[in-house]
């Protein structure tokens, strides 16, 4: 067994833009963001860049303007040395969660003294199902496995709430308390220990997320029609009874986060103060028809590989892809609702898919300071079914 601990020393993150144009990010290009995020965490640290093992980026769809490396090309432009080298990846969803697996793994290892894990999404520029263009990407031995062909995402959702037989009314009401969390989040300040301001090509400063609905409300929520009806899905699951809206779904977003993870001896002799350390590590596939529910089973190997009880995880971070997902997760595991997603969840914030994670990481770390636990989980469900889990713990 490795003695080597792999510990966060700062994390920091974009804020997040609506995904269209005129969006507050629109105007940027993906490598030019995350070049300025990543610019922004080594500036903090005061690390040499040079000392700067890889860089692992999360793309989740790595065409046109990401169609590069974006983790080389983003280093590049920030400025770092042209001997550190940068890899990009594509878990979907997951995909920065996994660049903290990596990098955290690459650490305890010996490979890595120091490494960034980082991701951006620009999905303004790039939209889903951008990297497909009509094509099929399955090909004829998946086909013939799954012959009635896999779903979308938000029919996925539906299936959950059927299963778990969450009605529209929860539904709305838990996006409603992601909205109203993250509106007192920002109100008090407690997101800018980790949010970097964006100057815009044009002129002024993005300083602020621009997802989070302060005066939304249960009225307006129970408004909105179902996102996802299809008659042929109809046929196919009528269970379905039609309940994720735009409402209480995650909505396409732009943004860019990174993190620096380091070897705990590397950092004190560099006179660096670690905020946390990346203790447990899980990656699962499962039904990729349900697709979203990844995340129990996740969970669930994490703490068994880690002996830790969920009733020793202070704070946890489900990733609000529907609220449909992250119901299912409080009804599996019975975790107190207080503590999970203290400062409301993608819902509010949006899913910038490739950078996601980040914001999680970032409100886990947080918000173990702040409230002086010892223990966070953050998970994540991914496209395919497929989720990460990772368990964090406060620097003493």
């Amino acid at each position: 067994m490795s003695s080597r601990r792999a510990v966060i020393v700062d994390i920091v993150r974009t804020p997040f833009g609506k995904g269209r144009a005129g969006g507050a990010l629109s105007d940027q290009h993906p490598v030019d963001l995350l070049a300025l995020t990543l610019a922004a965490l080594l500036d903090r640290t005061g690390l040499d860049p040079a000392l700067v093992d890889d860089v692992i980026a999360g793309c989740t769809l790595p065409v046109g303007e990401q169609s590069g490396n974006v983790a080389r090309h983003a280093l590049l432009a920030a400025g770092l040395p042209v001997s550190v080298p940068g890899v990009s990846i594509d878990r979907k969803c997951g995909s920065f969660q996994q660049s903290v697996h990596f990098a955290a793994q690459g650490v305890i290892a010996g490979a890595y003294d120091a490494a960034i894990a980082c991701g951006v999404e620009m999905m303004s520029l790039v939209p889903m199902r951008a990297n497909r263009l009509g094509r099929d990407d399955l090909g004829p031995l998946l086909r013939a496995r799954y012959p009635e062909g896999l779903i979308r995402q938000g029919i996925s959702a539906e299936l959950i709430a059927a299963r778990w037989n969450l009605g529209r009314d929860e539904l709305d009401e838990f996006a409603l308390r992601s909205h109203r969390l993250a509106s007192a989040a920002r109100e008090q300040g407690r997101l800018r220990g980790h949010l970097i301001p964006v100057p815009r090509p044009g002129g002024g400063t993005v300083t602020d997320d621009e997802g989070i609905r302060p005066d939304t409300s249960a009225e307006r929520l129970a408004t909105l029609p179902a996102a996802f009806a299809d008659e042929e899905m109809s046929r196919r699951f009528p269970e379905i009874g039609w309940r994720v809206t735009a409402g209480n779904s995650s909505p396409i977003t732009d943004g860019a986060a990174a993190v620096l993870i380091m070897d705990a001896d590397r950092a004190e002799a560099l006179g660096l103060r670690p905020r946390a350390a990346v203790t447990g590590f899980a990656v699962v596939g499962d039904d990729p028809v349900l697709m979203l529910t990844g995340i129990i089973p996740a969970t669930r190997r994490l703490l068994e590989r880690t002996g830790i009880g969920l009733d020793q995880i202070d704070l946890a971070e489900v990733n609000e892809a529907f609220s449909s997902v992250v119901l299912a997760w409080l009804a599996e595991f019975g975790y107190p609702a207080e503590r999970l997603n203290v400062d409301g969840g993608a819902i509010a914030y949006g899913h910038p898919v490739g950078a996601s994670g980040g914001r999680l990481l970032a409100a886990c770390v947080d918000n173990l300071e702040r409230t002086k636990g010892r223990y966070a989980l953050m998970t994540m469900c991914e496209s395919g079914g497929m989720a990460n889990a990772t368990l964090l713990e406060r620097a003493a």
